[in-house]
């Protein structure tokens, strides 16, 4: 490599290495990674533009808009309660529902955003039937992590796969004659979660009925919550018909959230709703400022050539040996995630993987694999998940103690070590060995 090529490597690596530590803002850090490869030459400030992926950004947004009014309908909170129900008062099977319920919420919201959402009811649930806090939170941040790959719609890591490599929304279902992510995730999650409960929530609380939890979780104006509900189901209705539209994701994802602004803003004091100031301020936008200078910083690795040059060291790996190359691919990211902002490491990968087809490797099961352990891996630590971070969080804070490293990894190491067997037997039966052959 030359010497722009040595500076670009460094300028990324000191930038991650601090966005990891969590000594100073990451937002604040990828920025300044972002700025001083302009400075450097590396590409000019039209360029760091350019590489944002736009259409992926106003996704997020746009989602995060719909999923604001969302969260204040009350209906996450009234489905709860029937978490409740459904587990007929069981402590151990209520955290297993709760959880599930969270996996479900987060393929088409953000995973902060769920645990957000599922917090405020679970946490009384919690209380009444005498289940701690921390497992319960805890479970609740993994399995929002987890799903949220399942879809287009839920996480980061699956828009960039769409920006990257076209994957559609239906993709994410069935893909090239055999099952994908939806349908492998699932079945990993369903039984990650007997797992746990097994592990440790078969004997937890204690059993209470309806009357003795006396939660209230009615809905406080239906009408606001129908409006919300059905525009949110509209456009996700829209964004799996995206080819037959003819138009980008993002544009979908706005005009849903522009369409359901405007009703709400027209129906006024007939609802309930919160205003759009109102949700606008709740958004994250230091989230939003960090993905679009982690595209620019990615896109500086591309601009240098990095990332073919990584991708022509690993071709003759992965061109002798396509089910080793996976297998390896997969293990070696899952540790590394862990500890690393998975959204950076994905993304990087990404484009790494294109650049192995041009090969004539095929990079649809690497792809897979690759987001896959990207997601699962990050259930590791806080480090490789924000969402996890806000879940410990607010179970240290329900319980009034700071939670040891000990403790946490008790719970997250089972639950990433199990979902991530269980999904790397189910990727190589379906997608890498019958590539291999």
């Amino acid at each position: 490599m030359d010497a722009m090529q040595w500076m670009t490597v460094a300028v990324f690596a000191v930038t991650i290495a601090v966005v990891v530590s969590n000594k100073i803002d990451s937002t604040a850090a990828a920025l300044v990674g972002v700025t001083g490869m302009i400075w450097m030459g590396v590409m000019s400030e039209v360029d760091a533009f350019n590489l944002v992926d736009w259409n992926v950004m106003v996704i997020l947004v746009s989602i995060w808009i719909i999923a604001g009014y969302f969260g204040k309908t009350g209906v996450p909170g009234w489905l709860s309660l029937q978490a409740l129900r459904l587990s007929g008062g069981r402590p151990g099977l209520l955290v297993l529902v709760l959880s599930a319920l969270a996996g479900v919420i987060s393929m088409f919201v953000d995973n902060v955003v769920t645990i957000l959402m599922m917090a405020p009811v679970a946490l009384p649930l919690a209380r009444a039937l005498a289940i701690p806090a921390v497992p319960l939170v805890l479970m609740i941040g993994f399995s929002a992590n987890f799903m949220g790959s399942a879809l287009l719609l839920g996480d980061l890591p699956p828009q960039m796969l769409h920006s990257v490599a076209g994957a559609e929304f239906g993709d994410f279902i069935w893909h090239q004659g055999r099952p994908s992510s939806f349908p492998i995730l699932l079945v990993t999650f369903a039984a990650t979660l007997a797992f746990m409960w097994l592990y440790g929530f078969r004997r937890v609380g204690r059993r209470v009925s309806m009357a003795e939890a006396r939660i209230d979780a009615r809905i406080p104006d239906p009408l606001f919550a129908a409006v919300a509900v059905g525009m949110f189901l509209l456009t996700v209705v829209a964004m799996a018909f995206r080819e037959a539209l003819g138009v980008h994701l993002g544009f979908i994802a706005m005009t849903g959230a522009v369409a359901l602004v405007l009703t709400l803003e027209l129906l006024g004091e007939r609802t309930q709703a919160p205003s759009f100031e109102h949700v606008i301020q709740e958004l994250d936008w230091r989230a939003v400022f960090f993905y679009v200078a982690l595209f620019a910083l990615v896109g500086g690795l591309e601009k240098t050539h990095i990332l073919k040059a990584l991708s022509t060291a690993l071709t003759p790996l992965f061109a002798e040996n396509l089910a080793l190359g996976a297998t390896l691919l997969y293990w070696i990211t899952i540790p590394i995630v862990g500890i690393v902002e998975h959204d950076a490491y994905i993304l990087t990968f990404l484009y790494t993987i294109r650049d192995l087809g041009q090969s004539g490797i095929a990079v649809w099961p690497l792809w897979w694999l690759l987001l896959w352990a990207g997601t699962l891996g990050s259930n590791l630590t806080v480090a490789g998940a924000p969402a996890l971070y806000v879940a410990l969080g607010i179970g240290e804070k329900e319980e009034g103690r700071k939670v040891s490293l000990r403790e946490f990894l008790a719970w997250s190491v089972p639950f990433t070590l199990v979902s991530s067997l269980l999904c790397y037997a189910l990727a190589m039966a379906i997608w890498v060995l019958p590539f291999a052959n």
